[in-house]
């Protein structure tokens, strides 16, 4: 009856402070619900709700009473794990609680066995959340600290920081072991950087430095600060050499966090990199923002967002390119998927450098076997904003470049790293309308009229050779032996009068030996890449330089800036065929003292058989002026391809002029004189050489020849 009266007068309030109709309904319908629970149920949820609060406040006063020894000991399991799996001494001076879950520790210090320290902390101030560490995750919620260092230091091969890259000692057999789950370990990870997140901090006085035998750099932070989630810090670069900024807006809970990187009156700059690895290294702004993270397909895939922007990075490596590159502004969506056995970034990731959108794909898999597969696919873009994106200084000869017209550009690579030799690669560069109204720094037409051409040797020139009439050594493409042509084209590229630049099958058969040989054995040119890495580009190997000589290639193949003819011509005529050999003219006259149009087809295929490695060709022959016996089935592989393609008449023996090749007596090499290229090559090199030259044919004509 009570409780009737109790829900009555209820509903008169909620009517007296004008409730719209429909929630009062809700409401009604609510309290009609609780009517119907009968009292000894209240009594129930009472005693319950009393029992939980009690069962609580005891062990709040047990844990409060016991969570010194519980400190204590875990401090103890710390120094006994760090001493037993790491060799590393952790001392604590002092370690108390000075709060309900908050943990003061004094004077810490790390101490690798054998080693110089690498970390000491004055004072170290950590608070634990109570309701997460309910459900077993420990989160921060406020973290001090202050006059703390770490420090890396080298001395000879030995440093302070080995153990990090030391395998730990395991007992367990692999059948104890469970399968590795990449996803689960990236949620892990994941996780546990946001959970060590804390929601506040106040740094004081922390510095991070290196030193070796040769350099030392440091970063002193002074102060750094989160407040309620937002960052702010000020980083000394080697005392006051650099001051940078870094801040944020941190949301662990929300699995979201945004750092921004910047510079007091400079760009940040990486000292380090410079000096170590001969990496230049800086920008104006560099962002980093992490927005999601999640579980996909019940729990199958762990799907990571985030995103990235730098302006005006500018990057100089030697391996890179020969200058400096920049990057006025460039950007990245990526979107990483990771499985059991799986990386992926997915073709849904966007990147951005000035005018130009892509969309990359990567994705590297475990099982069954270890593959890797690349893609880019960059949407039709307008073709002058494509050249006006490329970052200045890494295409110096496409540098101010007039183009109309529309591109679209998509590639796709797989690697089966068991099975290398099925290599698959595909790329297609499509235009619409493309037409280059201008030629920038460098007119690729040149080669189509007499031009002066400087080979380098160690990047210092060796003489100026004219293209053309001028030059009485130079030889028109019809006085060359047609033996020569086609050995050389037989050999280097076989297919130069149907493709427009590339040789797809020849790239792939690169990709394949320089997997499995671990080192860079062939590099796949046609005689259209060696014509403009010759003529075009300096001899540095960068990655840029590569990049540049295919895009040069392009425009000149496709755009018929050059004949087939005069490309082959020029070719013959520039290219290094021994030790200050330049040209056709110049290498029959060195070897055999006769004119391009009198070669016959054993020296042709010998001439053929050095383009690769001119400098070594000398020392194919013996001392009696006949090629060595290793030669002879490189000889057999040559003349065979010729003679399919009825260049040549097929040879019972075998040999197709192996036998009568004889070196002229003025250039015998001799034992008696030292030498020091000779003393660097030995049989062994030569013969791998030919073999690999021979397996690469074998390889684009798909059987092995008789």
């Amino acid at each position: 009856m009570k409780n009737n009266r109790f829900y009555g007068y209820l509903q008169n309030i909620l009517h007296s402070i004008n409730i719209k109709t429909a929630e009062i309904k809700q409401l009604d319908t609510l309290i009609s619900f609780f009517r119907r629970i009968p009292k000894r149920y209240y009594k129930i949820a009472g005693i319950v709700a009393g029992s939980f609060i009690v069962l609580l406040t005891v062990i709040s006063i047990i844990v409060i009473n016991k969570r010194d020894p519980l400190l204590k000991s875990a401090i103890l399991r710390a120094q006994e794990k760090a001493n037993q799996e790491y060799q590393i001494d952790l001392s604590i001076g002092k370690a108390y609680f000075s709060g309900l879950s908050e943990v003061t520790l004094e004077n810490v210090k790390v101490v690798p066995q054998k080693a110089d320290q690498l970390a000491s902390i004055q004072t170290l101030t950590v608070s634990i959340k109570i309701l997460p560490l309910l459900f077993g995750n420990t989160k921060i919620a406020d973290l001090g600290l202050e006059n703390a260092s770490i420090t890396f230091v080298k001395k000879d091969s030995i440093s302070n920081y080995d153990f990090i890259f030391r395998k730990k000692d395991s007992t367990e057999t692999s059948t104890n072991k469970e399968p590795l789950n990449l996803a689960n370990v990236a949620d892990r990870m994941i996780h546990q950087v946001l959970f060590k997140i804390p929601d506040n901090m106040k740094l004081r006085n922390f510095v991070v430095s290196y030193q070796d035998d040769s350099l030392q750099q440091s970063l002193t932070v002074p102060a750094a600060d989160i407040d309620d989630g937002e960052l702010t810090s000020t980083i000394l670069v080697n005392q006051n050499q650099a001051t940078w900024y870094l801040n944020g807006d941190l949301k662990p809970n929300k699995n979201n966090l945004f750092f921004q990187l910047t510079a007091k009156e400079k760009k940040v700059e990486f000292p380090l990199l410079e000096k170590k690895y001969g990496l230049k290294l800086n920008f104006d702004t560099l962002e980093a923002h992490l927005k999601k993270v999640k579980w996909n397909n019940g729990k199958e895939d762990f799907q990571i967002s985030a995103s990235g922007r730098v302006v005006n990075l500018l990057v100089n490596h030697w391996r890179i390119a020969s200058n400096n590159v920049i990057v006025p502004n460039g950007s990245i969506d990526a979107e990483v998927i990771i499985g059991k056995d799986y990386i992926e970034l997915d073709k849904n990731s966007q990147a951005t450098i000035a005018k130009v959108t892509a969309k990359p794909y990567a994705r590297f898999s475990l099982s069954p076997n270890k593959t890797i597969a690349l893609g880019l696919e960059v949407p039709e873009t307008k073709a002058q904003d494509v050249f006006d994106s490329f970052p200045a200084g890494l295409f110096e000869s496409l540098e101010g470049i007039k183009v109309s017209g529309t591109m679209k550009y998509s590639a796709d690579f797989f690697l089966d790293t068991k099975n290398p030799d099925s290599v698959k690669l595909h790329s297609a560069l499509q235009e619409s309308g493309f037409k280059i109204n201008a030629f920038g720094k460098t007119d690729f037409s040149k080669i189509n009229s007499q031009f002066v051409y400087t080979p380098y040797e160690d990047g210092k020139p060796v003489r100026d050779i004219i293209v053309g009439p001028d030059n009485p050594n130079f030889t028109p493409l019809n006085q060359i032996s047609p033996l020569l042509r086609n050995a050389v084209l037989t050999a280097e590229d076989p297919l130069f009068f149907s493709h427009e630049g590339f040789e797809e099958r020849s790239i792939r058969a690169s990709i394949a030996t320089n997997f499995k040989e671990k080192a860079f054995k062939r590099g796949g040119s046609t005689i259209s890449m060696q014509l403009v890495k010759n003529v075009f580009l300096d001899r540095e190997k960068t990655i840029a330089r590569k990049v540049e000589e295919m895009l040069i290639v392009w425009l000149i193949e496709h755009n018929k800036i050059v004949s087939k003819q005069r490309m082959l011509e020029v070719y013959l005529n520039v290219i290094e065929w021994g030790r200050n050999v330049y040209g056709i003219s110049e290498a029959s006259q060195n070897y055999f003292l006769k004119k391009p149009s009198e070669l016959d087809l054993g020296e042709s295929i010998f001439l053929a058989s050095i383009v690769p490695s001119p400098k070594n060709g000398i020392y194919r022959f013996n001392e009696y002026g006949g090629l060595k016996p290793f030669l002879a089935s490189y000889f057999r592989l040559i003349g065979s391809l010729m003679a399919n393609d009825g260049i040549v008449t097929r040879d019972s023996t075998q040999t197709y002029g192996f036998y009568s090749v004889s070196l002229r007596n003025a250039v015998l090499p001799t034992h008696s004189v030292p030498d020091t290229i000779s003393q660097d090559i030995n049989k062994e090199d030569l013969e791998r050489e030919i073999k690999e030259a021979e397996q690469l044919l074998q390889d684009l004509f798909g059987t092995k020849i008789n």
